[in-house]
């Protein structure tokens, strides 16, 4: 626009900046070129408020100290070691990713069949058999019958439903529980306890309510009373039945697993149950509302990926011992 001929104040109007740095600009190109237009001159911009020192130091301590007498720092507890704002961590942290108040829990399976076992059960997610249904099963055992000692109060427009922190119990019952994987319907039975015998009357009413022409190949932990001797002897003579055993200390494996989360959320933890049959009722109620409206789970990880997740985390757990 200067080569035209534009005055420096119709540049400025046009461009949306002023006078004073049409003519700063113009003056450095005709001093040094294209290279004086080139990145913020030396001595120009917003000074650091904070040292790259600090900085690393605060990063160093995040990753390699604890606060005296705490397993964690804070933002406080780490502005105040280091003289700094709790704002000035805080964007330290976000920047690079720290998040030193959460922790997030793992196990890794030491079951030496852990591949065999893997590849059996997500093979089943994956690819199922024809002609079969795959449910994933286990026992969700002592769930109490919480009776709450006042009234709980109702939400209100500014104001969450209240519950008092005290309760009373009444006693507990296991829901045994199958999921289909291919529909997410879900055979449930709520039973006293959870030994053998309960797991052959829960194996009873599966054999029922699925359909004869159909295979039934059964997801499950290696809790003992699976693999009673009765159960075997039952199995015999039930040999549509092809039970698969997730490794040990993956639960994390099963589907039902998902279920019994949502059972929890949604239908007791803040429900309220004078007695044992009141809790029954509403695992009932809620059993219903999901056979009528099923969602199935995605299962999206390979048998190939998994086992090298776990091999990384046992390399980092030796860096760690040795």
């Amino acid at each position: 626009m200067a080569r035209s001929g534009e005055a420096n104040t119709r540049i400025a109007a046009d461009l949306g900046v002023s006078p004073a740095t049409v003519t700063a600009w113009r003056e450095r190109f005709a001093a040094e070129g294209l290279k004086g237009l080139a990145g913020v001159r030396p001595g120009r911009g917003r000074k650091p408020s904070i040292s790259d020192e600090k900085v690393a130091a605060i990063v160093a301590a995040t990753l390699h100290e604890k606060p005296p007498g705490e397993t964690h720092w804070s933002c406080r507890s780490m502005a105040k070691a280091h003289e700094v704002s709790p704002a000035t961590v805080q964007r330290i942290w976000s920047a690079r990713g720290l998040k030193p108040h959460r922790v997030e829990t793992f196990k890794l399976s030491t079951d030496p069949k852990f591949e065999e076992k893997l590849v059996d059960v997500v093979g089943l997610y994956l690819n199922p058999a024809e002609k079969a249904i795959v449910l994933c099963m286990d026992e969700k055992s002592q769930i109490q019958a919480l009776d709450r000692r006042q009234p709980s109060l109702p939400i209100k427009p500014g104001r969450a439903g209240t519950m008092t922190h005290d309760y009373k119990r009444n006693a507990t019952t296991t829901l045994f529980a199958a999921l289909d994987v291919l529909t997410a319907s879900v055979i449930g039975q709520c039973l006293p306890r959870h030994r053998h015998e309960e797991f052959l009357k829960f194996l009873r009413t599966i054999n029922r309510e699925v359909p004869k022409g159909l295979q039934i190949h059964l997801i499950l932990d290696n809790y003992r009373t699976h693999k009673h001797a009765d159960v075997d002897a039952w199995l015999a003579k039930h040999p549509r039945f092809h039970l698969h055993f997730t490794p040990t200390s993956s639960s994390w494996l099963n589907l039902v697993e998902r279920f019994f989360a949502k059972l929890t959320d949604k239908a007791i933890r803040r429900g309220v149950f004078h007695s044992v049959p009141d809790l029954i009722a509403a695992i009932g109620d809620y059993l219903d509302a999901t056979n009528a409206d099923p969602q199935p789970f995605t299962w999206n990880a390979t048998a190939d990926s998994i086992p090298q997740k776990v091999r990384r985390g046992r390399v980092a757990l030796n860096a760690i011992n040795n």
